[in-house]
């Protein structure tokens, strides 16, 4: 199966619904793969949310009727899933910096084309996987909620850190019992994975098949992990961008031409150590996989 040409086909099925109601898992269902997947995986290659690309493409198809046919604004907002002239304009305007009455009067518009993908080969280049399965577990450890940042070193990340004082640590590692040992990041419940600064809870602690007793237990924030295989990735190089161009390959690459597709449960970051400066700092991801039934 070819996984582009499939995902292409999606998009055109969207394309040809933009004027009507779009069935996502229709449009998922052709791309062979959950419509969860399917939005994640569309959201990495295309680097915005899938909703955020249909209401551009409406509201670029929408100018374009505006400017060449005598169609009123209130039948167009209709058309393209607007409840309102009112509702529409505003968004208009947010994409086009002019009301639907001056596109109407030739104002120019903005143009969001449709999108294709393709494969684009930048050098030959092996990727460290591993596959494994892991029973039910426990992230065991302080909680935060911080913006994403996809590019660079994040300091929100040290906000969550500070919330373990050094005792905490100590008592979390003696626990640390299972693999990945030691003190990990843990980021789940993105509010949109494609948008840098939107937000993302995460945790700071160890993954433990076994609770701590009740009094240590209240000391600390609890994430339970469900059973699950996991597509373990190996990155070596620079901290943080050899590991930011191992999710950014995981995604546009891995995803698209493996077996799996991803459960949505929490994704675990290990490191070796804690030398940030090394050029050789090593770096595991942990992402939970299931298999893709589509394929």
């Amino acid at each position: 199966m070819n996984v582009l040409e499939q995902l292409n086909k999606a998009m055109a099925y969207i394309e040809k619904h933009l004027e009507g109601d779009i069935d996502i898992g229709r449009a998922a269902q052709i791309a062979c793969c959950s419509e969860y997947h399917f939005r994640r995986m569309f959201s990495f290659l295309a680097g915005m949310s899938l909703g955020e690309y249909i209401r551009n493409r409406r509201l670029a198809v929408a100018a374009s009727v505006l400017s060449t046919t005598d169609a009123k604004v209130i039948d167009v907002a209709l058309r393209f899933g607007y409840e309102s002239p009112d509702a529409f304009s505003k968004a208009f305007q947010a994409m086009h910096g002019i009301t639907p009455m001056q596109a109407k009067k030739g104002a120019a518009t903005r143009a969001f084309l449709p999108m294709i993908f393709h494969l684009s080969i930048k050098g030959g280049y092996k990727m460290d996987v591993r596959i494994v399965e892991k029973s039910a577990f426990q992230i065991i450890g302080a909680s935060g909620r911080i913006p994403l940042i996809y590019h660079g070193k994040n300091s929100h990340t040290a906000e969550v850190w500070k919330k373990l004082k050094q005792e905490d640590l100590l008592v979390l590692m003696e626990y640390s019992t299972m693999e990945p040992k030691g003190i990990l990041n843990v980021y789940t419940n993105y509010e949109d994975k494609a948008t840098e600064g939107t937000t993302v809870d995460m945790f700071v602690g160890i993954a433990a098949d076994k609770a701590l007793d009740e009094r240590l237990m209240k000391r600390f924030d609890v994430l339970p992990v469900a059973a699950s295989l996991w597509a373990v990735f190996t990155s070596v190089g620079a901290f943080p961008a050899a590991a930011q161009e191992t999710w950014a390959r995981i995604a546009d690459t891995w995803f698209p031409s493996s077996e799996y597709e991803m459960t949505g449960g929490p994704e675990m970051t290990w490191y070796e150590s804690y030398d940030f400066g090394r050029p050789d700092f090593k770096t595991e991801i942990w992402i939970p996989i299931k298999k893709n039934d589509a394929l």
